[in-house]
């Protein structure tokens, strides 16, 4: 591997592609209600269907990799900025994705502490959570298109919905339920 294509990726991406590509982010994190991922159906649709800078299953194996990973949430982004254009990528996609949404949680979190019993600001947090399970029904949606003509892979993904919405079990067991179905082939 050659520095040119650890410093910029394979796709050899200009400057104005690396702008362009820290925008989007950028413009996504400031849409990022309940974290990072619910805005992976739009760097789907932009970086494999508008850009065509990484492939489908690319990308699936780029969210899949930084969520087996330890750590936070949002290295997939660093992923596929890895991926689109290497580590040149990764500034323009972690920072796209970290600096606005960071300045805005900072003032949004003192401001509504100051106000915490306000009905407005009770109100605007309840409405929230409809909300972010919308957005990560579509980022699940997405995830699970590659598979989709698996019956098999449907059905984990309509039990696992089931669950989560009807009980308090811990995510990290249907996690394991997931990947013990993938060992063993079953989706």
């Amino acid at each position: 591997m050659t520095w040119q294509t650890l410093l910029v990726g394979a796709h050899g991406l200009q400057w104005a592609d690396l702008v362009s590509l820290f925008l989007h982010f950028l413009m996504l994190s400031m849409l990022a209600i309940g974290g990072a991922i619910t805005t992976a159906p739009d760097m789907h649709r932009y970086v494999v269907g508008e850009r065509h800078w990484i492939s489908d299953a690319d990308f699936t194996a780029s969210v899949a990799l930084a969520q087996a990973a330890p750590g936070p949430n949002v290295l997939f982004v660093a992923v596929i900025g890895y991926n689109v254009a290497g580590l040149a990528g990764v500034a323009s996609t972690l920072a796209g994705s970290l600096i606005p949404s960071t300045v805005v949680a900072v003032a949004a979190a003192r401001w509504g502490h100051e106000r915490r019993e306000a009905r407005g600001v009770r109100a605007f947090s309840a409405g929230l959570a409809p909300l972010t399970i919308g957005l990560l029904l579509s980022t699940g949606w997405v995830l699970a298109l590659p598979t989709a003509a698996r019956w098999s892979t449907l059905g984990l993904v309509a039990f696992t919905v089931v669950l989560m919405l009807r009980t308090k079990i811990s995510p990290l067991w249907l996690i394991g339920v997931g990947a013990a179905a993938g060992v063993a082939g079953w989706a």
